[in-house]
């Protein structure tokens, strides 16, 4: 049993230093996984990786979640995934709005801001969507891009994660690419 599996299992027996003692051991992959998230992002994205991964932990072990009960590092790995998803979806639908600007565009004021391109916002909010509409039909493969698209793990990681092979794992990542640019185009 890894280290973190056995934090999970003190935070879900009441442990209070429990949490304290995770963060250490995940907060650099989950790092690593939100710059490789922004990595494959337009640039100009107004939130960071550093506050990304802070608001998924705080999501993950402050609030509701706090006393759930964590199925080993996969399961962790995979509700950080689906955290960062929903602060992304949240954070594009919250700029799309018409009175924080959503039909407008950033100028550049200097070399070091960049600009957060509208149609990504709509990109986002579309693949959210037809996120959604695929985990109806397969759940499995809705997962697996919410790995692999929000968290940026490696197909073998999520498939790893998902307790599925590499092979199917790549079998349903061409299939969930396929439906997704069915869906979305």
């Amino acid at each position: 049993m890894s280290d973190v599996t056995q934090i999970l299992n003190a935070m879900e027996q009441g442990d209070p230093l429990a949490a304290d003692q995770l963060l250490p051991l995940v907060y650099d992959e989950l790092r690593r996984l939100a710059k490789s998230k922004f990595a494959c992002e337009k640039p100009g994205h107004t939130l960071q990786a550093t506050a990304l991964v802070h608001e998924a932990y705080l999501r993950l072990v402050g609030g509701s979640q706090a006393g759930k009960a964590w199925d080993g590092r996969g399961h962790f790995f995979a509700a950080a995934a689906e955290a960062m998803r929903r602060i992304l979806v949240g954070n594009a639908r919250r700029k799309h709005r018409l009175r924080h600007g959503g039909d407008m565009s950033r100028v550049e004021l200097d070399d070091e801001l960049d600009i957060e391109a509208p149609e990504f916002r709509e990109e986002l909010l579309a693949l959210d969507a037809a996120l959604d509409k695929l985990k109806q039909v397969d759940g499995t493969a809705a997962e697996l891009v919410r790995l692999r698209y929000f968290a940026g793990v490696t197909l073998a990681e999520a498939a790893e994660m998902l307790d599925i092979s590499t092979r199917s794992a790549d079998r349903i990542w061409a299939y969930a690419k396929a439906w997704l640019h069915r869906e979305m185009t």
